[in-house]
């Protein structure tokens, strides 16, 4: 069932898409982290947020 609501999907595109993968070991990581909460590394890369179909 789509979400309508214009508020609750913006929440949830922030919650979906809106963060930080870990290189090391690909923990899920706040925007604002600088190190990865499961390995402390500091190697990370924001989430690829492009759209299309997938190939």
């Amino acid at each position: 069932m789509p979400i309508t609501d214009a508020a609750k999907k913006q929440i949830a595109q922030q919650r979906k898409l809106f963060f930080k993968i870990c290189f090391k070991c690909g923990g899920k990581n706040p925007i604002s982290a600088s190190r990865c909460r499961k390995c402390h590394g500091s190697q990370m890369r924001l989430k690829n947020r492009t759209l299309g179909a997938k190939k």
